[in-house]
């Protein structure tokens, strides 16, 4: 009885899981869009605001770069390790070289790929993260 109960739990999140990967394919090509604008947009001088500190930009790639590997890995959750990895690395290396080559007031820094590894794999350890959770 154990086992028949165990199987249809695991089913049940199966299926769950399946229904949120729905929802995040649909999501994470938007998101992705607009975090390509908003990384390659002309770069504008920026006022000072009380929240503002030296390092504020690396806080933000990191934080948008674990919200793009968390959507990642839930729209793609059977997408092995190192084919995530080369993806996301590629992406940032990629925005960070056409925001150097473009020329709009953006420039290429290796702490802002450093940032935004450590935030897809902050991603990508969330969403192991929340789906061990057994709903």
């Amino acid at each position: 009885m154990q086992t028949f109960l165990n199987c249809c739990l695991q089913s049940n999140i199966r299926n769950h899981l399946d229904k949120v990967s729905k929802i995040f394919s649909k999501i994470l090509p938007i998101y992705w869009a607009f975090l390509t604008f908003m990384l390659l947009k002309p770069g504008t001088e920026n006022k000072e605001y009380w929240f503002m500190f030296d390092g504020i930009d690396k806080v933000l790639h990191l934080s948008i770069f674990a919200v793009l590997g968390f959507c990642f890995m839930a729209a793609l959750p059977k997408i092995k390790f190192h084919l995530f990895i080369q993806i996301m690395l590629a992406y940032a290396f990629l925005t960070e070289i056409l925001q150097d080559e473009m020329h709009w007031g953006r420039s290429s820094e290796i702490l802002d790929i450093l940032a935004d590894t450590i935030g897809v794999l902050i991603g990508y350890y969330l969403f192991y993260k929340v789906k061990d959770l057994n709903f």
